[in-house]
């Protein structure tokens, strides 16, 4: 079962956006009710005693939920930028009607995750006033987004990135797909490509491989895409946070089962030990 992301709706969203009732029309009409839903939506708690089902060993680990705990403790605006990034989760219609969420493959010149598929986004930089602001600028700078195309509508709960970066999910709407001139930074990104939302949600193309980190066993969520752009590869933390969405806006938990908890839900159940 999926927990419902907590969801707030950035501070710049109203001015950046420009959001008002009827600016959709049509076959819009959709992205309007996702608008409202994500600003309006309260979610249920995260249940702070799911820590309980580990396993026995969990008192020889506490060393383990202390590490991910001193992130918590850091409150100086330096070390939050250093430790912070956004991406950007941009949804238009498809020609079924469809949500659809645009994605990128990483430049295979990159040092780092060549080749992968990822969201647009990246670290937050100093001239970055909120994590929308981060997640726009690095669009643009990616794949030639304009951010007057996009209306921001929410921030999902922060996600944790295996090597303790805070990545802050920013959901945004386009409303006219057909105004999007893509042009690719061809250093960061060599394809730019989009897969239905849904996906997320059902079992078909969906897998999963069981992994390790710092003890704990976890489930890695993989989906198989393809499309006339090639055959793609969804992992990792982009797979959880896609998940994590399609379950916010469709409202239901995915199809899929399997026995371990994903990194994601790991984190969180360590964290709540912590400070429990």
């Amino acid at each position: 079962m999926i927990n419902r992301a907590c969801i707030t709706v950035p501070s710049t969203c109203m001015e950046n956006a420009g959001f008002k009732k009827g600016m959709f029309c049509g076959s819009q009409l959709t992205l309007q009710k996702i608008a409202e839903q994500l600003q309006f939506l309260t979610p249920p708690r995260v249940n702070t005693m799911e820590v309980e089902h580990f396993d026995d060993n969990i008192g020889s680990k506490l060393e383990i939920m202390e590490s991910v705990a001193v992130e918590n403790d850091e409150f100086c605006l330096e070390n939050w930028r250093k430790k912070r990034a956004a991406v950007l989760i941009c949804l238009f219609e498809g020609n079924e009607r469809e949500l659809r969420v645009i994605l990128t493959k990483r430049s295979m010149k990159l040092s780092s995750h060549p080749g992968d598929v990822a969201l647009p986004g990246g670290k937050m930089e100093e001239g970055d006033v909120d994590d929308s602001a981060t997640a726009l600028r690095e669009a643009m700078e990616e794949i030639g987004l304009d951010p007057h195309l996009v209306q921001v509508v929410a921030n999902l709960e922060p996600f944790i990135s295996q090597h303790q970066l805070k990545v802050v999910p920013v959901v945004g709407l386009l409303a006219r797909v057909e105004d999007f001139k893509p042009v690719l930074n061809t250093d960061e990104v060599d394809t730019l490509f989009d897969v239905p939302l849904e996906m997320f949600l059902k079992e078909e193309n969906h897998r999963w491989e069981e992994k390790e980190w710092m003890g704990w066993n976890y489930c890695l969520h993989l989906f198989d895409f393809e499309s006339e752009k090639g055959v793609f590869l969804i992992w990792g933390l982009t797979a959880s946070i896609l998940i994590e969405t399609a379950s916010v806006i469709y409202q239901r938990s995915p199809s899929f089962e399997h026995h371990l908890r994903d990194f994601q839900q790991l984190q969180k159940a360590l964290n709540n030990n912590s400070i429990a």
